[in-house]
C-alpha cells in the first residue's frame, strides 16, 4: 500500500470546483513536486493534505489512516512555509524547540534534538541569534529544522524558495533534498519554479486548471510530455503547427518541406493540421551533427544568453528556435543567413490533447 493516498479528490470554494477528481499514490520516502501557474490547485491540494482545507469529496489517507477527520495537530505533519513564518521573539533554539515543547518533551529531549536538528542544516553556531538577525535563507533553514525536529511522518513544503534570490535558491533546493534523503522523509512541495521541480523530484505532477495533466519522472516530463500544456510549460518548446501529408506514411509538412515522423499519425488524414513539439536544444546546426531529418531557413534572430545562443528561423512561415552552445571561436548565424538545422525525428514528438 501508497504511503499518501489521494483518491478522486475534489474541492470547491462556493461555486466554483477549484480540484478536479484528482488521484495519486505517493510511495514513502519519495520526493514529489507539485508544478503549475499560480491558482491551478496545487497549493490547495497541499493544505488539504495539511488539514488547513477539508475535500469535498474523495478520500486521503497517510499510512493506511484515514485523514479527514483530524485536524492539522493530529496528522503529524511538518510543513514549511513561503514566508518562513519564525517566532520573530525567539531565539534560533526556542523556534526549533518550539513543537517539541507543545508536546511536552522533557527539557534534556528537547535541547539534543534541537542540537542535532541544527547541525543538520549547519546552523549550530546561530542557536542564540535572533529571526531579524539573519538573512532570508538561514531563516528558511531554521523553518525547516522546526519543521523536522518533532519527527514527522510527512513533510510539506509550500513554496520555501520562492522569497529568496537565484544563488540562494539554487543551494538551498539541494540542501532540502539532502537533507530529505538523509531522512528518509516523504515529502510533497509545491513550486511554479519548473527548474527547482526538475532538479529535486522523484516525480512531478503537472496542474493545470485543477487537474494534474501528468505525473511522471523528471524525465518523462521534460522528454515526452503528454499535452500541450505540459510541453509548452516545462521547459522552452517549439510548438509547431504542420500539415499531414501522408498519415499512412507519417509524413508531415513544417511550412514548405516534408519530414516524417516517428509517431503513428492513427486518426489523422491528408489536410489535418497537427501540433509537434521541438525541443531548442535538440537541433544543430554542424554538417556532421548525427540527425536522420533536416530543416532548413532564413535566420530571424540571434540572441545571446550566456552560455547558448538563442536562433530564430523561418521556415517557410513557421518559426522555429533552436539552441547553440556559446564558444568563443565560433560566429554564430546572423539574420538572414541560410541554415539548416538536423535533428532525430524521434525528437519531433507529435502532441495529442
Amino acid at each position: 500500500m501508497s504511503f499518501l493516498t489521494l483518491q478522486n479528490i475534489q474541492k470547491s470554494f462556493g461555486p466554483v470546483q477549484v480540484v478536479h477528481n484528482f488521484d495519486m499514490a505517493i510511495e514513502k520516502g519519495e520526493f514529489v513536486s507539485f508544478l503549475g501557474p499560480s491558482g491551478c490547485g496545487k497549493t490547495t491540494i497541499l493544505r488539504m493534505i495539511a488539514g488547513f482545507e477539508k475535500p469535498s469529496g474523495g478520500t486521503l489517507t497517510i499510512a493506511g489512516k484515514d485523514q479527514r477527520p483530524l485536524k492539522p495537530n493530529q496528522r503529524n505533519i511538518g510543513m514549511v512555509f513561503q514566508a518562513y513564518a519564525l517566532f520573530p521573539n525567539m531565539t534560533v533554539h526556542d523556534n526549533v524547540a518550539f513543537g517539541l515543547k507543545v508536546a511536552g518533551k522533557a527539557k534534556a529531549e528537547i535541547d539534543a534534538r534541537v542540537k542535532e536538528m541544527l547541525a543538520l542544516i549547519r546552523l549550530d553556531h546561530l542557536a542564540d541569534r535572533f529571526p531579524y538577525q539573519m538573512s532570508g535563507g538561514q531563516q528558511q533553514r531554521v523553518a525547516l529544522a522546526r519543521a523536522l525536529a518533532v519527527k514527522p511522518q510527512l513533510l510539506l513544503l509550500d513554496e520555501p524558495l520562492s522569497a529568496l534570490d537565484a544563488k540562494i535558491r539554487v543551494s538551498l533546493r539541494e540542501e532540502i533534498r539532502l537533507i530529505q534523503q538523509k531522512l528518509g522523509i516523504t515529502t510533497v512541495f509545491v513550486t511554479h519554479d519548473q527548474e527547482e521541480a526538475l532538479s529535486i523530484s522523484d516525480r512531478i505532477v503537472v496542474m493545470n486548471a485543477g487537474k494534474a495533466d501528468q505525473i511522471g519522472t523528471p524525465f518523462e516530463i521534460y522528454n515526452a510530455p503528454a499535452t500541450r500544456f505540459v510541453a509548452s510549460f516545462v521547459g522552452t518548446l517549439n510548438i509547431i503547427e504542420a500539415k499531414v501529408v501522408d498519415p499512412a506514411a507519417n509524413r508531415v509538412s513544417i511550412g514548405n518541406q516534408d519530414v516524417t515522423l516517428k509517431q503513428p499519425l492513427t486518426g489523422f488524414k491528408a489536410g489535418d493540421t497537427v501540433s509537434l513539439a521541438l525541443r531548442p536544444e535538440a537541433g544543430s546546426l554542424a554538417q556532421s551533427a548525427p540527425g536522420d531529418t533536416a530543416l532548413t531557413g532564413k535566420v530571424v534572430s540571434a540572441h545571446f544568453l550566456g552560455s547558448v545562443i538563442r536562433t530564430r528561423m523561418d521556415v517557410g512561415g513557421v518559426t522555429i528556435s533552436f539552441d547553440m552552445f556559446n564558444s568563443p571561436g565560433t560566429t554564430p548565424p546572423q539574420a538572414g543567413d541560410i541554415v539548416t538545422l538536423r535533428f532525430q525525428a524521434a525528437d519531433l514528438l507529435l502532441i495529442r490533447d
